[in-house]
């Protein structure tokens, strides 16, 4: 769809009775244009019927961390044992936050169900998700507990020399709580889950709803990835990188024989779809039938923390929207561009036309 019927949708969701002249009016356009717009979104099955009927909307489950992302940066040399004078930075993180952030900022419903505390930091994450558009009425909220952070302290030269991380509430985001939320969990077209869940928690998401809808999995870090190892065979789309990969196949991966090597043992485990990305070297795509080398556009790179939940979000963007593999590969691989430009780990930019421009300047 293009980026005004995305507007027009968002109008008729609104209002699903609003007469054409007022749509045009609100959006400064002409009324044939309107008219011409809707006819097309019909056409397309968006709109099924008189009275703006719209089709059911294809949504995604997120499950996952959130954290405070606390980052100091000195402002020059850094003396440990000592107070530096730098600056400090407070955002909303976390992988799973993170990548439901990014794909509601590219146009998909999303619902996030992670863990916070009844704290500020908690309503801050909460409000984070709300301001994109996210829903997170099925969130636990832990009464009388501290909402997940992390730490982190940096150099003049933007190295990290040193981070502390308390994560230790997603615990609580166990098989009973997930239970509990069964039902929206169920409704999901994708599911979208990381690897920063307990073991408990994600065996109970890969026995109770592998077959519900797609899953989609983060390995998030070579130390988390192995907590997944065991369900490889449920998992529709993985995200692994070089590390990753390495420890879910056992293969050391040197170069690009070992690479594909790698990629064809994920499927041969089970795996239906692989994205394996090697960062500055690019990637390899992989449905299973086809393996694709990608390699890497040039790019301004200001953060490369973000990088990876914009991809992922990119993933699931494109099957919501029904693109096939390597269109979505594309695109994921654009909106992870996006994000190295940005400043912060959420790109402001990001959003489903600023990745369309550009993959078309790519193309030029």
């Amino acid at each position: 769809m293009t980026e005004r019927e995305h507007q027009i949708l968002e109008l008729l969701r609104q209002d699903p009775l609003i007469p054409q002249q007022q749509l045009a009016d609100q959006l400064g356009i002409s009324r044939s244009a309107v008219a011409g717009h809707i006819m097309n979104l019909t056409r397309k099955g968006e709109i099924q019927g008189k009275g703006y009927i719209l089709s059911p909307q294809r949504f995604a489950m997120v499950i996952g961390g959130a954290n405070v992302d606390l980052c100091g940066r000195a402002d020059s040399h850094l003396v440990n044992g000592d107070s530096n004078p730098g600056k400090l930075r407070c955002s909303a993180g976390g992988v799973g936050r993170n990548i439901a952030d990014n794909l509601a900022r590219l146009g998909s419903q999303v619902e996030f169900i992670g863990a916070v505390g009844d704290d500020d930091w908690g309503d801050m994450l909460k409000r984070s998700c709300r301001a994109v558009g996210i829903g997170v009425d099925h969130c636990l909220t832990v009464a009388g507990a501290t909402s997940s952070s992390y730490l982190s302290i940096h150099d003049a030269s933007g190295e990290m020399q040193l981070a502390l991380n308390d994560m230790a509430l997603i615990e609580r985001l166990d098989a009973s709580t997930l239970s509990d939320r069964d039902g929206p969990i169920s409704r999901a077209n994708a599911l979208v889950i990381d690897a920063n869940l307990s073991e408990a928690a994600l065996a109970y998401l890969f026995d109770r709803h592998a077959d519900d809808g797609i899953l989609f999995v983060d390995p998030v870090s070579s130390v988390k990835a192995k907590r997944i190892k065991p369900f490889l065979a449920k998992v529709h789309t993985l995200k692994p990188n070089r590390l990753e990969a390495e420890l879910l196949t056992g293969i050391e991966i040197r170069d690009h024989q070992s690479m594909a090597a790698a990629v064809v043992e994920l499927h041969r485990l089970g795996v239906q779809r692989v994205l394996l990305s090697l960062g500055s070297e690019g990637a390899i795509a992989s449905d299973g039938n086809e393996q694709r080398y990608i390699p890497a556009t040039a790019t301004c790179v200001n953060n490369v923390t973000g990088a990876g939940d914009a991809l992922m979000a990119g993933l699931v963007h494109g099957y919501l929207q029904d693109w096939d593999w390597f269109t979505s590969v594309e695109f994921g691989l654009a909106a992870a561009r996006l994000a190295l430009a940005a400043d912060n780990t959420i790109s402001s930019t990001m959003s489903a036309a600023a990745v369309m421009r550009l993959l078309e300047e790519v193309s030029c």
